[in-house]
This record gives structure tokens, C-alpha cells and sequence, in this order.
């Protein structure tokens, strides 16, 4: 049995930005996934709204932020479930807010450190490091109506090739969800049920090339 997490923030929790719910299991990404993926496969979701990469967030807390931060949640997340073979992690969407003040290869800097992070924390298997999957968040829209997301288009743009190029300095693999997905809800932030199925499908494929490959290898 492969067991992989996802982690990740309000769109991999699946939040429906058309009735302020949460999605059900399959129909949020990881479950499509995982529904995809079939027999010997584990998926086991952790994602969380308005989570970030490394960043403490008290605005969107009920505490001091830091329950908000991907950093420092991440460290029990993957010893808790640990062995797994596959960590997913799509961040950096909530680093967009304009009083983090970040850039784009900034953000993907961040999130290109939880790789470090998980590997630090969990054992080699047969002499191989874990495997991460990083995948670049879509742009959010132009005409994105939220002041909280200011310049958020033009820097999510640019996540696609930040994220490429931290995904090979951090030997990974990784996705673009922008060639795959296009947001396109109201309030510009969150998937609507088409594009969970999209990108469940798409990962699907990607996680069969980086398990399945190595395996045969």
C-alpha cells in the first residue's frame, strides 16, 4: 500500500466558494485522486484554510497565526503518518496577502523549504530520500475583487517558473495546477467542483510517473 499526503490549504481541504461548505470526499481533489488511483494507494488529505507556507498569520486565526503556518504544522503531519511514500504539497496562494509583502520566487522559496523540512524528519527508504511533489498554485484572475490579494495576479503569474526552478534545485517533482486548471469562482481564490476533478485527474497521472516509474526502475 503507497500512502501519500496531500498538504495543502482551503483548496485541498475543498471548500466550495458556492455554498461556504466543504466538498465531499469525492469530489475534492485528493479524493478524485485517490478514487482514480484505485487499489494500493493511501491517500490521506491535510489541508487547511488560509494556510501558508512559513508564515504566521494571526488576521486569519483565532489564536496567534501560527496554527496558519505550513511550517510548523508539518513536522507532526508527516511523522504522524509516517512511512509514506509520497508528499503532495500546493502552498503558497495565501502568501499572495498583501501584508506578507512577498514576491513570487520568494514564495516559492518558501515552499520549496517544507521539502527540506520533510525530509529532515523522515528516514531514507532503501537508501532513497522521501519523494515530494510540488505543485505550483494557478494565477489567481485579473479582475480578482479582493483587497487582501493586491498584486496577486500578476505575482501568481510568475509561480510556475519560480516553482520549476526550486523543484530542481530541491530534486523533486513537480506540477504546474496552472496549465491544468483555471480559477474561475466568483471571488477568484477557490477551485469549483470542474477543476477539483481536473486536477484530480491530473494528478493521478503524475503520481503514477513518480511512483510507478521508480518502482520499475
Amino acid at each position: 500500500m503507497k500512502k501519500i499526503v496531500c498538504y495543502g490549504d482551503s483548496n485541498t481541504w475543498g471548500y466550495d466558494p458556492e455554498t461556504n461548505s466543504r466538498m465531499d470526499r469525492h469530489t475534492r481533489w485528493p479524493g478524485v485522486m485517490g478514487d482514480l488511483l484505485g487499489e494500493g494507494y493511501e491517500v490521506v488529505e491535510e489541508g487547511l484554510p488560509s494556510r501558508t507556507t512559513c508564515w504566521d498569520d494571526p488576521t486569519d486565526s483565532l489564536f496567534d497565526g501560527s496554527d496558519k503556518n505550513g511550517k510548523r504544522y508539518l513536522v507532526p503531519c508527516v511523522c504522524s503518518h509516517a512511512p509514506l511514500d509520497l508528499l503532495i504539497i500546493m502552498l503558497g496562494t495565501n502568501d499572495l496577502k498583501t501584508r506578507f509583502n512577498l514576491s513570487a520566487s520568494e514564495i516559492a522559496h518558501s515552499a520549496a523549504s517544507l521539502v527540506g523540512t520533510a525530509r529532515a524528519v523522515i528516514p531514507k527508504r532503501k537508501g532513497e530520500q522521501l519523494k515530494v511533489l510540488l505543485v505550483a498554485p494557478p494565477p489567481l484572475p485579473a479582475n480578482l475583487n479582493d483587497g487582501a490579494f493586491l498584486q496577486g495576479h500578476e505575482k501568481s503569474r510568475r509561480f510556475a517558473d519560480e516553482f520549476r526552478m526550486v523543484a530542481k534545485q530541491w530534486q523533486c517533482d513537480w506540477l504546474d495546477a496552472g496549465a491544468v486548471v483555471e480559477v474561475k469562482a466568483k471571488e477568484g481564490i477557490h477551485f469549483g467542483v470542474a477543476q477539483h476533478r481536473k486536477l484530480g485527474e491530473a494528478l493521478a497521472a503524475r503520481v503514477k510517473e513518480c511512483l510507478e516509474t521508480a518502482a520499475g526502475a
